[in-house]
Order: structure tokens, then sequence, then C-alpha cells
């Protein structure tokens, strides 16, 4: 018998529940390389998944804590999608993926890891990166761990903002390790 090990996922399987909101929490504190926020606009707020689908999944949320896009302002909502046009070109710069998926789970029941308070994927994608590992072993392969995608991504977030003429008011220090 085979045995599919991916120890990583013991600390999502195993933690508890936050109490209060992970997304909010993160936006509130000042310690952004542990927190691996990657990037502050004024509205939003763009951050590594620390659980990803894919080397490169990052995520996007607003500062305010709002459940659905009719609650957000459409400040909030254009700033969104100009940092996933961000976080796509940074990600196809670093990564040169043959796709991408950028997406929202908006309640429990769509899917929504953190219901209460909406927030963005953009997902770089290759060919067979969905392959039977996935499919039957229920497990996936990253090739690079949290701390060397942030290294890696931070540069390129801060060039692409620029290139797009979008003003991040706080970047993360790269220079220490994020947990």
């Amino acid at each position: 018998m085979d045995y599919l090990w991916s120890p990583w996922r013991y600390q999502y399987v195993s933690r508890e529940a936050p109490r209060e909101c992970i997304f909010c929490l993160k936006a509130a504190q000042k310690n952004d390389v542990e927190n691996l926020v990657l990037a502050r606009a004024l509205h939003n707020f763009v951050l590594l998944n620390l659980f990803p689908y894919t080397t490169g999944h990052l995520m996007i949320a607003p500062y305010r804590h709002v459940a659905t896009l009719a609650e957000a302002s459409a400040e909030t909502l254009e700033e969104m999608i100009r940092l996933a046009q961000v976080a796509e070109a940074a990600l196809g710069e670093v990564y040169r993926p043959k796709g991408f998926n950028v997406g929202m789970n908006i309640g429990e029941c769509a899917g929504a890891g953190v219901a209460g308070h909406i927030h963005m994927h953009v997902l770089p994608r290759w060919p067979a990166d969905s392959n039977f590992l996935t499919t039957i072993g229920e497990t996936r392969v990253l090739p690079e761990d949290l701390a060397t995608t942030y290294r890696r991504l931070f540069p390129a977030l801060a060039a692409q903002a620029q290139r797009f003429g979008l003003n991040l008011t706080r970047l993360g220090e790269p220079r220490t390790q994020p947990g």
C-alpha cells in the first residue's frame, strides 16, 4: 500500500476555527510579513493564502468587514479588481502560469472559508496541476514554501502596481521570514 503524506494540511484541519475574522485581524495588525500581507492599498490589502491551492495563491480582502458585494462601496470593489489586475500581472511575471482562476465564494454554502468577509482569490494555474494526486489522493504538491513565495512576489507586486498606476499605501517588509 502506498501512502501520500501532506503534513502541512494537518495544521489546517486540526486548528480551531478563529473566533475573530482572520481578515479583520490581519488588516489591523502591523506585522505584515508574518501575516503574509504583500501589499496594502486604500480600501483593500493583498495577502498569500496560508493554505494555498497552488503556489502563488493570493487573496484580496477589503479592510471593512462586509459579507456581500452589495455591502461594499464602489471604491472598494473598483480597487479590488484593479488589485486583481496587478496580482495577475505579478504572478505572470514571476511564475509564468498558463492561466488563472480569479473569483469569490460568497457565503458558507458557496464554499467561503471566511463567510462573513468577502475576499477575492487569484490563483495561477498550469496544465495538469489538478491531476490524480489532487483528485484521488486529496493531496497537493506545492514546490515552494510561503516564505519563498512572499520574497518572490513582493517586488513584482510593487512594480506592477506602479505600472498600472495603483498607489499602494504600505508594503510589507520582506527582510524577515514570514511564518
